[in-house]
């Protein structure tokens, strides 16, 4: 994935530039400084001598108490504590670092020793990339790695040429260099990435002028000369045994351009790969059409009604757990000589489950009429009376539904319509937009923690189907897994980790409108093919809806 970078500068007399950096107390005790903007807002009003600032106008809701040295959230009036401290100036002007560091530094970080390097692998071609250029001789970087890998001989023989040398078979001799730029109004930028020395710098003696000559950067050549130079930095890197990174080539016109600030990552991209590198804005996330008045939204021709409600747990379809496997059982009166898959006991011999007793037998063995997967009816009521015991029971080997599967999705509303814009990969055709909304309650005795509430979040959720013959046919059936309260459960979420909250039931839905970049949105040419497997797999079929009319 390739993203835009960029840099920033702010001015001496802002908290940055002082080396003021504020921080607010987090729940585990220990300081997180505030993003640079905030900072800056936050020490404008402090210099001032205000007695409070209101960072609503930056998108934050919070109150920053200079008196009390206290953040207070508007909403919710936590209260937390925040500090102002001196740190080092950003960025550095001028001078040396011993180690790479990150800005704002922490107290007393220069006694604590440097930890180990990161093994990311852009890291890993950084570093590398360092400890090369590093053995054509000292101080050609400014700032040094952690760590740095001394370099192959071979690697500084490639890299350096004597005054004279051939330059070995198909290599170009690197001319340009990477060297931090003059940045706007002639303040210099902190050096964090190395130069390469030319032939005549290599021939010169140690500390003549190093650092000091005029090298052109990368931004004064040409596509070219760029890439020649590509091609030397990746051979001299393959040559030293270096790790180089895949990076693809990206072809025609891009928003983003080489600006000068941004010729040293350039030039590490482009050694990677040997080629040059185009930089594009990633793509916007599209949740949501464009504005949809009331009058532009229409009712779906086939089916009644634009909205459904679901509020109570179905009421049971058998007696007893007897009764009901009853109907789907054949006794066995000769048990084969396997294991029963659930109590994972020979079948000739009684059941192995230890929970509540059932009321039957435990050697007594029955055959699914369907499937002809044979287990101790012992098993199969105690499989039944754990489950949700609406009078369906699921094959546990190979997943066949038994009567009427229902779930447990707590109560709720799902409304449908048509909207006048096209989804991705469907311009032929008008959006069905599906809308559920799910309020936070009170779990009940079919949910995982009967009696302790639930959450409801990302509620009012928006999903979209084209208004096709095959979309309608999936609204269809999603309508019957609505009544049958099988497209959302209570459980742990996936994303968030949150436990007895409101989550998707293995049915997917789309809920991007305009672009692709989760997974969850257009175009997917297999969606609809995807969710009607997904709809058979719960008991949902054509057939269905022939029941439901019933």
């Amino acid at each position: 994935t390739i993203r835009p970078v960029r840099r920033s500068y702010y001015d001496p007399s802002s908290a940055p530039g002082k080396g003021v950096v504020w921080e607010w107390e987090n729940d585990s005790g220990s300081w997180t400084p505030y993003d640079m903007d905030v900072g800056i807002t936050i020490q404008r009003a402090y210099e001032k001598q205000h007695p409070w600032v209101d960072l609503s106008a930056i998108g934050f809701c919070y109150v920053i108490d200079f008196a009390t040295m206290g953040q207070i959230n508007r909403q919710t009036q936590r209260k937390r504590r925040v500090r102002r401290r001196l740190d080092m100036v950003y960025p550095l002007v001028s001078g040396t670092l011993p180690k790479s560091q990150s800005w704002p530094a922490s107290p007393g970080a220069a006694a604590a020793p440097p930890g180990p390097a990161c093994a990311c692998p852009q890291c890993l071609l950084v570093m590398s990339v360092k400890a090369t250029v590093s053995a054509a001789g000292p101080g050609t970087a400014t700032l040094q790695p952690r760590k740095a890998p001394p370099a192959p001989p071979a690697a500084a023989k490639a890299l350096v040429l004597a005054p004279g040398a051939k330059a070995p078979d198909g290599m170009a001799t690197v001319r340009g260099s990477l060297k931090p730029l003059a940045a706007q109004g002639g303040r210099q930028q902190a050096a964090s990435t190395p130069t390469l020395s030319s032939a005549s710098s290599a021939a010169s003696p140690p500390g003549a002028g190093s650092g000091k000559a005029s090298r052109p950067g990368l931004g004064t050549l040409n596509r070219s000369h760029l890439q020649r130079l590509a091609i030397a930095q990746s051979r001299v890197l393959i040559a030293s045994g270096v790790p180089t990174v895949p990076v693809k080539n990206l072809t025609g016109s891009s928003p983003c351009h080489f600006e000068p600030p941004c010729p040293g990552i350039t030039g590490i991209l482009m050694s990677a790969a040997g080629l040059p590198v185009c930089l594009t804005r990633p793509p916007k996330l599209v949740l949501h059409p464009p504005p949809v008045s009331k009058s532009e939204i229409q009712s779906i021709p086939g089916i009644s009604h634009t909205c459904r409600k679901t509020t109570k747990k179905q009421a049971k379809k058998g007696k007893t757990p007897e009764e009901v496997l009853k109907k789907y059982l054949q006794k066995v009166r000769h048990p084969p000589d396997e294991d029963c898959t659930i109590c994972m006991e020979r079948l000739s011999a009684p059941s192995g489950y230890k929970g509540p007793q059932p009321a039957v037998k435990p050697d007594l063995v029955g055959r699914l009429v369907k499937c002809g997967h044979v287990f101790h009816l012992y098993c199969l009521v105690a499989m039944y009376n754990n489950g949700n015991k609406d009078g369906s029971l699921q094959c546990p080997t190979c997943k066949t539904i038994y009567g009427v599967k229902t779930g447990t999705q707590p109560p709720g509303k799902m409304e449908y319509h048509i909207i006048p814009h096209a989804l991705p990969g469907h311009s032929d055709c008008k959006t069905i937009r599906i809308i559920y909304n799910i309020p936070p309650g009170v779990q009940g005795p079919e949910h995982p923690n009967p009696g302790k509430s639930f959450t409801a979040r990302g509620f009012p959720r928006h999903c979209y189907l084209p208004d096709s013959e095959k979309g309608r046919k999936v609204l269809k059936l999603l309508l019957v897994a609505w009544d049958r309260r099988l497209i959302f459960a209570i459980g742990t979420s996936s994303t968030t980790g949150e436990s007895d909250t409101v989550i998707w039931n293995e049915i997917h839905h789309k809920t991007e409108f305009g672009s692709n970049l989760t997974g969850h949105g257009y175009p997917d040419i297999n969606y609809l093919d995807n969710v009607l497997a997904e709809l058979a797999a719960q008991g949902i079929t054509e057939e269905s809806l022939v029941q439901e009319k019933d």
